[in-house]
């Protein structure tokens, strides 16, 4: 996509999400990401008959990302708040839970008078990087892109954070730890800051270093200036509830803001469909965070 084109693009998810058209995806790149080679095969849907079923439906687990893109979904009008969150799937960066974690997150925020902007992030891991490299740049370009048009769909470029699972809440973690960009500067977009400016990080995964303890990844390390941050897990959740301790002590440590939400049962990748489980009762609870932090205020 050349430069005049790829504007030109923005400037029609723009104004379609600004008059309630259905949502469309948008390319975060110029051509090619950063590096890919586009070699790994044609994206599809991996789900088959065998793969279990959450609260009862499927799931949509998306592979061979290798375009990765943005879909703005914005607030309604009447219920917009200026607040917005970049939506990260998971998917142990193998593939993206991409309804689950996804579009029906992005429809609950709409809710609660959030714009969400869902990011198809290239998987699954490139060879010789680490495998949130190439998501990373793909976060990245997703939030610079989104604050420089924050204004075309009625969002405040100061109140834009990201909700994160699994892997994706990883991804939010490394993104919020990220000093640098991770890839050439390639237009205006990339002048923008991709600092979060808050996280919800829902059954993260991979926040600890591999051998047990509560050291953190380098990749996630917290400091100071980690953004305000809201965390959920199960204590049976296989990933190990182990993530969220150690980061929430970390956090704890370096004074940032924290809200943290520890449940017995429920286990892992239930997104916010309904269970048994009083887990899946942590999008009230987020809501409640977000407006206790004057989040969900109208602008």
């Amino acid at each position: 996509m050349n430069p005049p084109a790829f504007r030109s693009a923005l400037a029609l998810l723009a104004t379609g999400a600004c008059l309630g058209a259905e949502p469309r995806a948008v390319n975060l790149w110029q051509g090619a990401a950063p590096g890919d080679r586009g070699d790994i095969g044609e994206e599809h849907d991996t789900t088959t008959p065998k793969d279990q079923l959450i609260a009862g439906k499927p799931v949509i687990r998306t592979g061979n990302v290798s375009v990765p893109t943005i879909t703005v979904y914005a607030a309604p009008a009447d219920k917009r708040t200026g607040a917005a969150v970049l939506v990260f799937p998971g998917g142990g960066y193998n593939i993206l839970a991409l309804d689950l974690e996804g579009t029906e997150v992005c429809h609950w925020l709409n809710s609660i008078g959030v714009t969400a902007g869902l990011v198809k992030y290239r998987v699954p891991k490139r060879e010789g990087q680490p495998a949130y490299a190439a998501p990373l740049q793909d976060a990245q370009r997703a939030m610079s892109l989104f604050r420089l048009h924050a204004s075309d769909w009625g969002v405040d470029p100061m109140r834009v954070g990201v909700l994160g699972f699994s892997a994706g809440g990883h991804l939010g973690a490394v993104l919020s730890a990220a000093t640098t960009r991770t890839y050439p500067r390639g237009d205006e977009a990339d002048d923008v800051s991709s600092h979060p400016d808050f996280q919800i990080l829902i059954y993260p995964g991979g926040l600890i270093q591999k051998g047990g303890g509560l050291a953190l990844a380098p990749e996630v390390a917290v400091t100071a200036a980690t953004p305000p941050t809201f965390l959920a897990m199960a204590e049976d959740d296989p990933v190990h509830v182990e993530n969220i301790l150690a980061y929430a002590i970390a956090l704890k440590g370096e004074g940032v803001p924290m809200e943290m939400h520890l449940y017995p049962t429920g286990g892992h990748g239930y997104g916010l469909r309904p269970t048994g489980d009083s887990v899946t009762t942590w999008p009230q609870r987020a809501a409640d965070w977000l407006r206790n932090r004057g989040l969900l205020e109208h602008s």
